[in-house]
This record gives structure tokens, C-alpha cells and sequence, in this order.
């Protein structure tokens, strides 16, 4: 697992943060997991191979640092504040086994928030940090009960450089 603090230039931070408190960014209700009652706010920047945002040029700095071939899924989760942490069960984000899947979650707001591993290990929302791990680890994400909300940006992709030759 890659941890790194500081990820976004603070005025590109700032930037991206503030777009999605303006009025006409678009938040859809949506089941945390599958097999999850608790619900969240979700923007879908790409899913089913496509572009899915009015927003997605939004993520460019993340699709050029992160060295993304092949994007799979881009996504924004908002969860509201909950007076004790709600953990939404271990999982993988990408079912495929046989691809080399990285998922990249990015903190958007400092909060007592977190993702778990099933290894043990807890990483805090820290804003703009950036944690990357193999896909086939699994783990969970949770509520938080001292802000008014967690929100982060979770990214499935194959990494690789294309050079044309």
C-alpha cells in the first residue's frame, strides 16, 4: 500500500474540493454495497467503460499522476455523519481476479472516518491524501461521527504507460 500526504497542489486541491459544493453538482442516492441497507450519496464519473460526469475532466490530475491505462470506475462518496461509525463490510471493488486492478481512495475532508483492511490496518480521511493498493485486498469503509459528512473519491484501474512507438 502507497500512502502519500499532500497529493494535490493546494489551489488544484482546493479547487476540485469546492466543486462538489456547487449548486448544480449532481449527487445520486445509492446503496453503499450490494448486500448493504445503509445508503449514500454517489457521483459516478465513469462506469461501463464511459465517461459518466459532466465533471470528468475534473479527475485529469488524477488520471495523468496516477499512470492510469486503463480506467475501469471513478466515483465520489458522500456519507452523512452518524453518531457512532458504521462499517459497510470488507469487499474488493472489482470482482475480476485475472487483471492487475489498483484502487486508489483520495480523502476530500478530514474526519474520524476510515478504511479498514482485512490485514488490520486503518488509514484516517485525511484530506488529499491519496492511498493506492492492490485490488484483491479487501476492505471497508465507514462513517464518521465528527464532521458532517465523509467524502471521497474511490478509483479502480489498471496502471501502465502507453507509448506509441
Amino acid at each position: 500500500m502507497e500512502i502519500i500526504e499532500n497529493y494535490l497542489k493546494p489551489k488544484e486541491f482546493n479547487n476540485f474540493k469546492s466543486m462538489f459544493f456547487e449548486n448544480n453538482f449532481p449527487w445520486f442516492l445509492s446503496n453503499i454495497l450490494p448486500d448493504v441497507k445503509e445508503k449514500q450519496f454517489a457521483h459516478y464519473f465513469f462506469k461501463n467503460q464511459q465517461k459518466n460526469s459532466l465533471f470528468f475532466d475534473s479527475l485529469k490530475p488524477f488520471i495523468e499522476q496516477l499512470s492510469i491505462f486503463v480506467l475501469l470506475r471513478a466515483k465520489a462518496n458522500l456519507l452523512i455523519k452518524t453518531n457512532k461509525h458504521i462499517e459497510h463490510g470488507y469487499h474488493i471493488d472489482d470482482d475480476n481476479k485475472k487483471l492487475p486492478i489498483k484502487t486508489a481512495i483520495f480523502y476530500i475532508n478530514t474526519n474520524n472516518g476510515y478504511t479498514k483492511f482485512k490485514t488490520g490496518e486503518k488509514i484516517l480521511s485525511k484530506e488529499n491524501t491519496l492511498i493506492v493498493f492492490d485490488n484483491k485486498e479487501e476492505h471497508t469503509g465507514s462513517t464518521c461521527t465528527d464532521e458532517e459528512y465523509r467524502l471521497v473519491l474511490n478509483i479502480n484501474y489498471i496502471e501502465g504507460v502507453y507509448n506509441v512507438i
